[in-house]
């Protein structure tokens, strides 16, 4: 029966681990992994357990002091944070504007971690492309004085090695999503090292007394496979080092970042589910509980053939379809993942099957969509995984990730 994402959420705060020893004991959860599809509802799911943790009406939710918060995220919304003004007047000085918020308040005014920000940025992107956060200054709007504080814009250069450097630059989306990360990422390690110190009254700041739950909601899929990896490396090894009362709950649509946590994690206590959205608008939150990582791409494979035992294909399978392709013809070597379909007589491809599964899958083919599958379509569907299964020999799912 499915449940709606309030309830995951209390399940999810409401988590306990059974310690398996001679007095069997319980305890909370340390960390509890969650994989889902992009659109599943990953980050209205972070709303909902912020809004557990701290309600609206809760008066220490509306307090403005970082000193009162039990729950620090990241997901879209932290994104949203920061936002490009492009100088569409004189087009010389694009700059990245940061909306002041306590978080933000903290780490630059309070902590000075601008330097490590700088760090951890240039770690995952270039060590030559450097951001440079304002100092306050006032300009004239509508006739009067403006005073825009410190720390509230970012412009970005790149040092070419030879006294030179390229000013203004307007950075990618990726790179921005990994600077926003890593203005987060600074603000976990300086609160994972500070309630480290078990004696309250020896710590160097109160500001993270009260803080209970981490929620990371998908960091930075843009980046390459190797940095990707580094940093689920670097993410798990401070949670890792988290000594404290506090949890943490991730979620990613991303199997290659949730296989390298599932096996930094997997000596630790910890908890690992995959979020289904079902077709009445209700959610499903699995316990997976073998202990082999995510084979993406079977589990794909068993979902299609559910919806075919089922008679419940729908577009998206195709598109399921289309992701086994293009992981199975990367593994093999192969250029395009339309030369792993089947063949016709003349050795070619059917040009129906490869062009069946492009618009099926692809958003960018919306002017020609299928509105609704004929019953050829899903045919050639289960036709299509048949053969795969057959010429390149898959082995079962066995039904967890």
């Amino acid at each position: 029966m499915g449940k709606s994402l309030n309830e995951i959420a209390k399940e999810l705060k409401g988590a306990k681990h059974i310690i398996k020893a001679k007095d069997e004991s319980i305890s909370d959860v340390k960390v509890q992994l969650i994989y889902a599809f992009n659109g599943t509802g990953k980050t209205r799911l972070s709303r909902e357990f912020k809004e557990l943790v701290a309600p609206k009406s809760d008066p220490e939710a509306e307090d403005t002091e970082l000193v009162s918060k039990k729950i620090i995220y990241y997901n879209a919304f932290t994104e949203d944070l920061f936002y490009w003004d492009n100088d569409l007047v004189n087009d010389i000085e694009p700059k990245l504007i940061i909306q002041p918020n306590i978080f933000t308040k903290w780490i630059f005014e309070d902590q000075g971690q601008d330097g490590r920000i700088i760090e951890n940025f240039q770690h995952y992107t270039d060590d030559k492309l450097t951001p440079h956060f304002n100092a306050p200054y006032t300009i004239e709007d509508s006739g009067r004085e403006k005073r825009i504080p410190a720390f509230t814009e970012v412009t970005f250069s790149y040092e070419r090695g030879n006294d030179e450097r390229s000013d203004n630059i307007k950075i990618s989306k990726g790179e921005e999503s990994c600077f926003i990360w890593s203005v987060f990422y600074s603000l976990l390690e300086q609160v994972v090292n500070v309630l480290n110190v078990p004696d309250v009254s020896d710590r160097e700041t109160d500001q993270f007394d009260h803080l209970e739950y981490v929620f990371i909601d998908d960091p930075v899929s843009s980046l390459d496979d190797n940095r990707l990896i580094e940093l689920a490396v670097n993410l798990a090894q401070l949670i890792k080092e988290s000594k404290s009362d506090l949890k943490f709950v991730i979620t990613t649509h991303n199997p290659l970042f949730y296989n390298v946590l599932h096996n930094e994690f997997k000596k630790a206590a910890f908890k690992k589910y995959f979020l289904k959205k079902d077709e009445d608008g209700e959610y499903n939150l699995e316990a997976q509980s073998n202990d082999s990582p995510f084979s993406y791409h079977l589990f794909l494979k068993a979902e299609i053939e559910k919806s075919i035992k089922t008679e419940g294909i729908q577009k998206y399978h195709f598109n399921f379809l289309r992701n086994i392709l293009e992981k199975t013809s990367t593994f093999l070597g192969y250029e395009n993942w339309a030369e792993l379909l089947p063949k016709t007589e003349d050795g070619k491809t059917n040009p129906y099957e490869s062009r069946i599964i492009n618009i099926s899958s692809h958003s960018k083919h919306s002017a020609v969509e299928i509105i609704e599958l004929t019953d050829n379509d899903k045919r050639v569907l289960a036709y299509l995984l048949k053969e795969i299964k057959k010429n390149h020999k898959f082995k079962n799912w066995e039904g967890d990730i």
